[in-house]
């Protein structure tokens, strides 16, 4: 019987990866390969891009998965190819198109229409979609055929700027909130300039506090040694910058870590979350706010 390789070992390392999400590939199957190269125990990603778009796509490894959640519900920033004047079957590239009618208006009538998309709006969640309905992805049962109903959701367009216009193809940089669909903007879009459009590219170009620009394909992350690699993660509170700062004595930073609910003097509102350091400035996790001016362990690191 042949010899059945051993799998490679994998190490408690901790960290946030940018990464610049290749086109064609799931969040998932990412998240594995960049696993894999750093030899991680854990990791878990921070929100899902579509396998057809490209961009920024931070994964987080070790305890950094702790903190993952304040991530997925910051605001992404996207640039969007939407192509006008045509009406697609799934509001994407890859469906039938099945109406035809050109925008004949001008620049300007485009810039006045995109205005009527800033601010709160109601979205329903596409069939097109990963969102599961019984644990099953929307996409499956669009594919064999089947509506399904959706609630819709209440979103925010938090951003917009045009980038170019070239008769045809608009390209918008947008930012918005979570759970925000693209495809289903595109489509409002189109149908708001009376001539019906779609998504023919989308690439992420910032999450939360981070942008693309700071950001490394898998070809040249694979392209370096293992120490080098490491040196591209951030820490785990870098997730965390919008949240406030604060700094414990010694006796406060023993009691959080042991699950403990020590006094604390600070200005603020019950149920505030503050990311918590001690003297050092070492990062301990994150704490709230309880009544009686006393701060309860929430989400705390591994203790060293």
């Amino acid at each position: 019987m042949p010899n059945t390789p051993s799998p490679e070992p994998r190490r408690a390392v901790t960290g946030v990866f940018l990464l610049d999400k290749p086109f064609g590939l799931s969040s998932n199957a990412a998240l594995q390969r960049v696993r894999r190269l750093f030899g991680a125990q854990k990791a878990g990603h921070t929100g899902t891009l579509d396998p057809h778009a490209t961009g920024l796509l931070a994964i987080c490894l070790g305890e950094a998965t702790k903190f993952s959640g304040w991530l997925l519900d910051a605001p992404k920033t996207y640039l969007a190819q939407i192509r006008l004047g045509y009406t697609s079957s799934t509001g994407d590239g890859e469906g039938e198109i099945v109406r035809k009618k050109p925008f004949l208006g001008s620049q300007a009538d485009l810039q006045a229409a995109l205005k009527q998309f800033e601010g709160v709006q109601v979205q329903r969640p596409p069939m097109h979609s990963a969102l599961k309905v019984e644990g099953r992805p929307l996409y499956s049962y669009a594919r064999a055929g089947i509506e399904i109903p959706r609630a819709e959701r209440h979103i925010e367009v938090l951003a917009q700027c045009m980038e170019s216009w070239d008769g045809e193809t608009l390209s918008l940089s947008v930012t918005v909130s979570k759970g925000t669909y693209i495809r289903v903007l595109a489509q409002d879009i189109g149908e708001g300039l009376g001539c019906g459009g779609y998504l023919v590219g989308l690439r992420r170009t910032g999450a939360g506090p981070f942008t693309l620009e700071a950001a490394t394909t898998l070809e040249a992350l694979e392209s370096l040694a293992p120490a080098e690699r490491d040196t591209l993660l951030l820490p785990a509170d870098s997730l965390l910058q919008d949240m406030p700062f604060l700094e414990l004595d010694d006796a406060q930073s023993n009691a959080v870590l042991c699950g403990q609910r020590p006094a604390c003097d600070i200005p603020g509102r019950p149920g505030q979350r503050f990311r918590v350091y001690n003297p050092g400035k070492h990062f301990l996790g994150i704490c709230e706010l309880g009544t009686e001016q006393r701060l309860h362990p929430a989400r705390m690191m591994a203790g060293d």
